[in-house]
């Protein structure tokens, strides 16, 4: 069974360090309520609008690492992150990709309502548990720790402010996995540019509990850095 990312996993950092797990920018598939999977959009004029008003925000944060889904909406984003901050650009990871949601992709969520009537029924109670051939919820929590154990290694190595630019249906699970939580429900909401950031801050000392952190979800889809929590969160 997959570890909780709870206070043990990060219990090696011991200074006071900022994950921002951050949604991408809106695409011409969200703009138009197609749910994307894995398949690859560019973002639209707004979702690049969001993404400088994103790096504007990060602008006195203090950012020195930044990683990124390979997928072109995610990777965007980050490379206008980036090229606000003066950072290099972003290191890709697949662990940070967008789920699979098998036959819905490409869809409208009207088209996948006619298409697949009792599939879309059961995703409306078990979100994408129910699509009978989309990615397992089991395979997406493992795949967020292992995203978790690349962050991690980069707050390990010395980063202290850290972004990473994913998608919707990821970001559930990389929230889910620091509760040890391993179905769909409740969903969490997921605008563009939603900014998810978690404290991990060493813990005060006492005999026989050294080495202990504290976790703080300090944000949950904020969306000061113009984000747009308009659009209906699609995966």
């Amino acid at each position: 069974m997959d570890e909780i990312v709870d206070t043990a996993f990060f219990s090696g950092i011991r200074a006071a360090t900022r994950f921002y797990v951050v949604r991408h920018g809106q695409s011409v598939a969200n703009a138009r309520r197609v749910v994307q999977g894995l398949r690859d959009f560019p973002l639209d004029d707004c979702g690049r609008a969001q993404a400088a008003a994103l790096g504007a925000w990060f602008k006195d944060k203090g950012i020195d690492t930044v990683l990124a889904s390979p997928l072109v909406r995610a990777a965007e984003t980050a490379d206008i992150l980036c090229a606000k901050l003066g950072l290099p650009r972003p290191e890709l990871r697949q662990e940070l990709r967008e789920i699979d949601v098998g036959r819905f992709s490409g869809l409208d969520l009207d088209e996948a309502k006619d298409r697949f009537p009792e599939d879309f029924a059961a995703f409306e109670r078990l979100s994408w548990e129910g699509v009978p051939d989309a990615e397992r919820a089991a395979d997406v929590y493992h795949r967020a720790v292992c995203a978790w154990s690349v962050l991690r290694d980069r707050a390990l190595a010395g980063s202290r402010r850290i972004v990473c630019v994913s998608h919707g249906g990821l970001i559930q699970w990389l929230v889910r996995a620091t509760f040890g939580t391993r179905t769909w429900m409740p969903l969490l909401p997921t605008g563009n540019c939603g900014i998810f950031e978690l404290l991990v801050e060493p813990a005060p000392a006492h005999p026989g509990l050294e080495g202990g952190v504290k976790l703080f979800w300090e944000r949950i889809n904020f969306q000061g850095a113009g984000g747009a929590a308009t659009v209906t969160p699609v995966f």
